[in-house]
């Protein structure tokens, strides 16, 4: 799965304003900080970070996408945190996980 295939699956299917137009829009405004909710923008910028120095067509796997949300999923947990913050980083963990399981489903037996 490419970083672009990721975006789009996550953004499809989260229940909150993750993507703020196209894969290519998205990540131009959390650059610019302009994307238009704060919290999908600190995960998309620790997404980009770690996954996107290789370009949006670049392979991805399931675990470095987790681990990248490590350290800011920590800071969400903190008692001082938002809560909106906490909930969103799980369902961004949660929509990750279902865009591997759905491509090695599409995949079939190996």
């Amino acid at each position: 799965m490419t970083f672009r295939e990721l975006l789009a699956y996550v953004g499809a299917h989260s229940k909150h304003d993750f993507l703020d137009g196209d894969v290519t829009d998205t990540l131009a405004k959390t650059r610019a900080g302009g994307h238009r909710n704060p919290l999908a923008a600190q995960i998309l910028g620790a997404l980009d970070e770690k996954l996107g120095r290789d370009g949006l067509d670049a392979p991805v796997e399931r675990a470095s996408a987790i681990n990248a949300l490590g350290p800011l999923r920590l800071a969400f947990m903190r008692d001082d945190a938002p809560v909106e913050g906490f909930r969103l980083i799980e369902e961004i963990v949660y929509l990750i996980d279902g865009a591997f399981n759905d491509e090695a489903q599409r995949a079939g037996p190996s």
